[in-house]
């Protein structure tokens, strides 16, 4: 990975519409880290682990933060999680899971499977605007994340 590759905020959404909305709450909150967006379950897999099918490559700087949709093209957003959660190179990196679905039994999974969050999509969008801001705020800044 070179310097032109270091993301910092990776954001896996399948919607350009959500994905514009929440950049430009990232950006509107001052958050300066690189993003990268990814439409799908695969492509984030690949961005962390590789391309290679054994998706077996060292992560040279894994990202500080993924926000994670659930409901995702490909490989959904909580196959995603649960294979972040299980490679000790990914492991502790903060998940959150944003997303549109207010079901009971997602929100279960992706806590049992180590999501450090859980965020709603507020259908106003200067609400979610707001909620896509403090959460990255929280997780780039004040969160300490272990060395």
């Amino acid at each position: 990975m070179t310097t032109s590759d270091v993301v910092d905020i990776l954001l896996v959404e399948d919607s350009a519409e959500d994905a514009e909305l929440t950049v430009r709450a990232l950006r509107r909150a001052h958050v300066t880290n690189p993003i990268r967006v990814v439409e799908d379950g695969v492509e984030a897999l690949d961005v962390l682990f590789g391309p290679r099918p054994d998706n077996a490559q060292d992560t040279p700087r894994a990202p500080r933060l993924i926000l994670l949709d659930v409901k995702l093209p490909k490989l959904s957003g909580v196959e995603v999680l649960k294979r972040i959660k299980a490679d000790p190179r990914t492991k502790t990196i903060p998940v959150v899971m944003l997303t549109s679905s207010r079901e009971d039994r997602d929100i279960k999974e992706c806590y049992a499977l180590g999501a450090n969050s859980y965020v709603v999509k507020p259908v106003e969008s200067e609400a979610f605007i707001v909620a896509v801001s403090q959460t990255a705020l929280y997780w780039t800044l004040i969160n300490q994340p272990p060395s």
